[in-house]
């Protein structure tokens, strides 16, 4: 069963695949910053009835003109059986799309990471016919944020750190700077990277951390102002679908709408009001008999 750990591991190339360059870049090794990136079918299944999926996989198109495939797997412990089905994907993505792929392995302890980055030979001793290096990110080499204005620089970087030491003693800190970081963005990038962020924690104790960071700090997707802005604005989405409910019954009975009694129906924002002309305009006669009440 994969784990919602396993899938913010590699979900996380999906919302910012440039953090991967950016990531690397740091570990002297210079992959080009992408100009152009494709979300590609992750489905490698051949005609025989047996099913094989990447976890995430992305055409990168390279400043330099270079293009490759980022084949990115979550990896959550040791598995012998994983090398092979790696260099299947790797082997199957090259002859399928004609294009240099790269494998690279996310993991969150450094033990797993270390294992995934050993590079296997795949033929006999005396002549490997085929060679698998993943790249491979863990907290052996990702780098730790718990500066809230770096990481607000970089919050994608700063959520994969978040997700790769979670189980770092210093796992707090660098949650507190995250949910600060995240204080700096928009409500829907916010809300994205807050859930991978839980997703990708899991079952670690650091879950708990984020949780009570989410619940109790006065970030701002969970300030009572937000709350009190969105629930305005909840209303306000109900009291435009009721007026354009009104102006839609009256046009199906062939009540003529001035735009004077338009105007005044679309920007009413009062649902009571709005629910007694809903009322009313199932019967009236006129598109003024609506207001027969209140003028009364």
């Amino acid at each position: 069963m994969v784990s919602s750990s396993h899938e913010a591991m590699h979900r996380i190339f999906q919302e910012d695949p440039g953090v991967f360059a950016r990531t690397f870049r740091t570990l002297g090794l210079p992959f080009p910053e992408p100009v152009a990136v494709s979300l590609m079918p992750t489905d490698l299944t051949e005609i025989q009835p047996l099913e094989r999926r990447v976890d995430t996989l992305l055409r990168i198109d390279a400043a330099e003109g270079d293009s490759y495939l980022l084949a990115v797997e979550a990896q959550g412990k040791k598995d012998r059986g994983k090398p092979g089905s790696w260099a299947y994907y790797v082997a199957h993505l090259y002859a399928k799309y004609r294009l240099p792929p790269l494998l690279l392995v996310t993991c969150q302890d450094r033990a797993t990471a270390e294992w995934a980055a050993e590079t296997v030979a795949i033929g006999p001793t005396t002549w490997p016919t085929l060679s698998l290096r993943p790249l491979v990110l863990g907290p052996h080499n990702v780098p730790v944020f718990t500066d809230p204005d770096a990481a607000a620089r970089d919050i994608p970087l700063a959520t994969l750190s978040a997700i790769t030491h979670g189980k770092d003693p210093n796992a707090g800190a660098i949650l507190k700077a995250l949910a600060a970081a995240l204080q700096t963005v928009d409500d829907d990038t916010a809300m994205i990277f807050a859930e991978l962020t839980e997703l990708g924690l899991g079952s670690a104790p650091a879950a708990q951390i984020w949780r009570d960071l989410m619940s109790v700090d006065l970030s701002f997707f969970r300030s009572e102002t937000s709350e009190r802005l969105r629930s305005e604005g909840r209303a306000e989405g109900r009291a435009e679908g009721r007026a354009e409910d009104i102006l839609r019954i009256l046009s199906k009975r062939g009540v003529a709408v001035s735009e004077q009694v338009r105007e005044r129906i679309v920007s009413c924002g009062d649902l009571d009001v709005l629910s007694d002309w809903l009322d009313r305009s199932l019967t009236a006669e006129v598109a003024e008999d609506l207001f027969a009440a209140a003028e009364a």
